[in-house]
């Protein structure tokens, strides 16, 4: 199960953290990610990070703004986001799979298993 928190509205350059928490899984043996989902839009992908927290991978249009992290002993995976714009507005997912290696980067929401139930992000202009 995975819970996220930490969403809200922001004014256009602002900044939020974004927290997800893991239960029921093997944390420290799966791949983690965030997806994003705008009102009319498909589910994409934002930002992924490996086992051991060593590789992280971003989307082109958050690379530079958002920063990915976990903490293996807490369980958690956090989404650190800066200089919001307002088509950051959007539902944020946290997904975990186990179907990974240590140095899995996963981009594709086919290849996440366990999904949280969002929480949403608006940037004001």
């Amino acid at each position: 199960q995975l819970v996220e928190s930490g969403g809200g509205l922001v004014p256009s350059g602002g900044s939020l953290r974004l927290s997800c928490t893991a239960s029921g899984t093997t944390f420290n043996r799966a791949a983690m990610a965030w997806f994003r989902q705008a009102p009319g839009k498909e589910r994409e992908f934002a930002a992924t990070i490996n086992w051991a927290g060593t590789a992280a991978f971003y989307a082109d249009s958050v690379k530079g703004r958002f920063t990915i992290s976990r903490d293996n002993l807490q369980n958690t995976v956090e989404l650190q986001l800066s200089g919001l714009k307002p088509e950051d507005t959007a539902v944020y997912f946290c997904a975990a799979t186990e179907r990974s290696s240590p140095f899995s980067i996963l981009t594709n929401a086919r290849q996440y298993d366990v999904w949280g139930q969002g929480t949403q992000v608006t940037v004001s202009s």
